[in-house]
């Protein structure tokens, strides 16, 4: 089963800008430590600095469901911070994942929960490695 693409958007509350990359900056480090089967958790801020985007490569649901558990305390200290917009799932997320999920946006924003589910593709992790190496 491929692995789950996770991408979410939030506007970021004027004067919060800097709690916010502190938050992020935090949670990313947490993740990290916590859980090792994340392939990918990255936040990205646009050029004017108020929407920000997070996209997470999770290997499968199980990483899912354990991030949403580990997470979840983490998520709730944005609350103030920002208004998430919309989330987007690609690929086969379980369904106490996705209301896992709505319930992350009803905490956070008043957005959209989205599933994509796969048509056709591939993926190819180790093609990401540098050239010759």
């Amino acid at each position: 089963m491929p692995p789950i693409l996770y991408i979410d958007v939030s506007a970021i509350r004027p004067g919060s800008l800097e709690t916010v990359r502190a938050l992020t900056a935090d949670l990313v480090a947490f993740v990290q430590a916590k859980e090792l089967q994340l392939i990918a958790y990255d936040f990205f801020f646009d050029e004017s600095e108020t929407t920000m985007t997070c996209v997470a490569l999770h290997p499968d649901s199980a990483s899912m469901e354990l991030h949403m558990e580990v997470g979840w305390e983490k998520f709730r200290s944005f609350s103030p911070h920002i208004e998430q917009r919309s989330i987007d799932v690609y690929g086969e997320a379980s369904p106490s994942v996705i209301e896992r999920l709505h319930g992350k946006i009803e905490m956070l924003g008043s957005g959209s929960v989205c599933v994509h589910r796969l048509q056709a593709g591939f993926l190819r992790l180790g093609a990401a490695a540098s050239p010759g190496g």
